[in-house]
């Protein structure tokens, strides 16, 4: 039986981790309990095979990406990003969820039946975050299109559910579920971002496949999980466009909100109208928010300085008529650093100027990508 435990209310610092004001979660009980946030959370994001199109566009023989506007979707809510690689050991993941406080799972065009690749990675990931919720920590999962699919397809251990669908540059509004404000993701959403969203083709879809009522059902998803919108495709099929868990903090979308707020590929339907960023914008926070609830942490602060993707450079393949403006871009053998290379030698810890100075000297020497 799961229980998130409530934590102590105090001002509490964890590995240079600052826990601070309260949230209210509802536990396996349906009680509920008030909880520390997290002020700095820090999310994983699942990196996935090169695809045959993006891998052409570079001579190096790339193994994997993270689309960048993944990234800055968490980012712009309040979180630092760690990518998560694929064709690793269990022991790997085992290692690296307990130190994060959540999972995103990206949109992409990989397979699912690509061994040691980004389904694998996932299967690793979900039971993992299953346990770790189970056992009293709070570790939310978004999925995002591929990963909403992604999410589902572990939830039936690997059945493949999927139903051929054609919505590809398509902005749609959600048709919402009689019962959506009952969830977790919609229960508190502003009146106003809920009309955008039921009203404006706001949210861009980009799949091929998607999950219908009809193959939800028949495979017994519904009884533990909960469908809040629902969409049609260029040809009238309607499929699910989102959900969550009705027990863990798990929630997929079929939608694409960070094109919104961070892709600017012409001629997609892609919405960066005020009130699509401001609807976008409500999914980045909600699930860096449900973040937040973790207490999870990396053992220092140079543990984490080791991790985040800031230590790996974003290439402009936007220039390369990429659907991408910038992806992350991984070698096979990458890993995280052993150690942070010094960028300064402070002769004054407290010598702003002696800071920027050393700061500035490492910009300048940057390669541009």
């Amino acid at each position: 039986m799961m229980a998130w435990k409530l934590l102590v209310f105090c001002l509490a610092l964890l590995g240079n981790k600052a826990i601070v004001e309260t949230a209210t979660i509802i536990d396996s009980g349906e009680r509920a309990v008030k909880v520390r946030l997290n002020e700095e959370p820090v999310i994983g994001i699942l990196a996935q095979e090169m695809s045959y199109s993006l891998a052409a566009k570079y001579e190096e023989d790339f193994e994997s990406y993270i689309a960048a506007s993944y990234v800055k979707f968490i980012e712009g809510a309040g979180a630092r990003a760690v990518p998560i690689w694929i064709n690793k050991p269990r022991s790997y993941y085992e290692g690296i969820l307990p130190l994060l406080n959540g999972v995103l799972l990206p949109g992409g065009s990989t397979w699912f039946n690509q061994s040691n690749g980004y389904a694998d990675a996932g299967r690793h990931i979900y039971d993992i975050a299953t346990q770790l919720n189970y056992d009293g920590s709070y570790f939310p999962i978004w999925g995002t299109c591929l990963g909403f699919e992604l999410l589902t397809y572990l939830a039936v251990n690997g059945t493949e559910h999927r139903a051929h669908c054609s919505s590809n540059n398509q902005g749609l509004p959600l048709k919402f579920e009689i019962d959506f404000r009952k969830s977790r993701m919609f229960g508190s959403a502003p009146d106003d971002v809920v009309e955008i969203l039921a009203s404006e083709p706001v949210t861009p879809n980009f799949h091929q496949y998607c999950v219908t009522q009809r193959n939800f059902t028949a495979l017994n998803l519904s009884h533990d999980w909960r469908v809040m919108s629902t969409n049609q495709d260029w040809n009238g099929l309607q499929f699910i466009s989102t959900i969550e868990h009705k027990t863990l903090p798990f929630y997929g979308i079929q939608f694409h909100p960070e094109k919104n707020i961070y892709e600017w590929v012409r001629n997609k339907n892609i919405s960066h109208t005020p009130d699509a960023i401001k609807a976008a914008q409500y999914f980045a926070n909600f699930f860096v928010d449900e973040a937040r609830k973790s207490d999870q942490h990396f053992t220092s602060q140079s543990d984490l300085d080791r991790h985040v993707i800031y230590n790996f450079p974003a290439y402009f393949t936007g220039l390369k008529n990429s659907a991408f403006e910038q992806c992350y871009l991984f070698l096979g053998n990458v890993t995280y650093l052993d150690e942070i290379p010094p960028i300064y030698t402070p002769n004054h810890p407290d010598d702003d100027g002696a800071e920027l100075a050393g700061h500035g000297k490492n910009c300048s020497s940057a390669s541009v990508l």
